[in-house]
């Protein structure tokens, strides 16, 4: 099992995090011509697998975190099944979609404004899966 943070901003304006959260998924919006490593990082998502919905604006000194789930099945998701919501897709059992934020941690590797990585950082990971604690103690 692994944490990771997907970015939902199309078009730099367009926040879809609502979306993925009504439709219970995560997901890249751009085609496998376009973003080819990308559909394969989609793709390699296990199910149990953590991710969570995070904005990172220009000069934010904050994570923005919209929602934190588990990959719920090994089903991709296509813009045929997801009313051309995504390109490609993962089911998602959404624990918490509480808004709330992170400072950003001290770090050398900054992905925070990549579409979608693995976390890595120990004080984002420990902050994610305490949510994500709460999230399931209070289901």
């Amino acid at each position: 099992m692994a944490i990771f943070g997907v970015g939902a901003y199309y078009g730099g304006d367009t926040d879809v995090s609502p979306d993925f959260i009504a439709s219970n998924l995560v997901g890249v919006g751009w085609d496998v011509t376009t973003a080819p490593e990308l559909h394969r990082f989609m793709r390699s998502l296990k199910t149990g697998d953590i991710v969570y919905i995070k904005a990172y604006p220009p000069g934010a000194s904050d994570i923005y975190v919209k929602g934190i789930g588990l990959i719920r099945d090994d089903v991709l998701r296509t813009r045929a099944d997801t009313n051309d919501l995504v390109a490609i897709g993962r089911n998602v059992d959404w624990i918490t979609t509480d808004e709330f934020r992170i400072p950003k941690p001290n770090e050398k590797n900054n992905v925070r404004a990549n579409t979608m990585y693995e976390e890595h950082h120990p004080e984002v990971q420990r902050v994610i899966m305490q949510r994500l604690v709460a999230g399931l103690s209070g289901r």
